[in-house]
């Protein structure tokens, strides 16, 4: 069901969920056969809190290639309109 869902083997999902249990961004608990992750928290809130500080450079430049590509696309759109191409 994975594999057919998001294209990615059970071991490649074991995998991942194992690299970011290691790494304090999950906790695992066993019930029965199956064994439940949960996403903490604190870890990301961390992540967070460090991007933080990039975020007005680049929504600045983000904002700017936003308004860069509605440009060129409001100009196809006028090209393809007047005539001329």
């Amino acid at each position: 069901m994975i594999q057919q869902e998001f294209g990615i083997s059970q071991p490649a999902v074991s995998q991942h969920l194992r690299v970011l249990r290691d790494n304090g961004f999950a906790s695992v608990r066993s019930e029965g056969t199956r064994r439940l992750y949960a996403v903490r928290a604190e870890p990301l809130r961390e992540v967070d809190a460090w991007l933080e500080r990039f975020r007005g450079f680049w929504n600045q430049r983000l904002d700017a290639l936003a308004t860069e590509l509605a440009r060129g696309r409001r100009e196809r759109r006028t090209e393809g309109t007047d005539g001329h191409t």
